[in-house]
């Protein structure tokens, strides 16, 4: 199936399989994907990832993390900012602070995808792409 917006079908992937409590999830294989991937890694919110699948058929297998005996998830909410219907952009003045810094926002800059601290300390701005905490 042929879907639009990626990265909304990527948090929304991510999102089902937190609620439902799985080990691993899968969404496709894209740059964004993979680049967002990376952020959330190096952030702590999810465990390993890595490509499955050959051509075109390419999977992203995304280990989530779960904290306590309960397993609640790490990722409480993943909010998609920037839609393909309204791109939302942000200078470097006023890059978003995701609940006062405890949450990240994931933005597109000239640089590559990071989070906006990285993106504050590099002094860009860019494409607003999601909330996560």
């Amino acid at each position: 199936m042929a879907v639009n917006d990626t990265i909304a079908d990527m948090l929304t992937r991510i999102r089902n399989a937190n609620m439902a409590r799985h080990q691993t999830t899968q969404v496709p294989s894209t740059k964004m994907t993979r680049s967002i991937a990376k952020v959330l890694r190096e952030e702590g919110f999810i465990g390993e990832f890595e490509d499955a699948g050959e051509g075109i058929g390419r999977n992203l297998v995304i280990s989530l993390k779960y904290k306590g005996k309960n397993r609640q998830p790490l990722i409480t909410t993943l909010k998609r900012v920037s839609k393909p219907g309204l791109r939302v952009y942000s200078n470097k003045k006023e890059l978003p602070r995701v609940l006062g810094g405890i949450g990240i926002a994931i933005i597109s800059t000239s640089s590559g995808i990071m989070t906006d601290r990285e993106a504050r300390r590099q002094n860009l701005g860019g494409e607003v792409l999601c909330y996560v905490w």
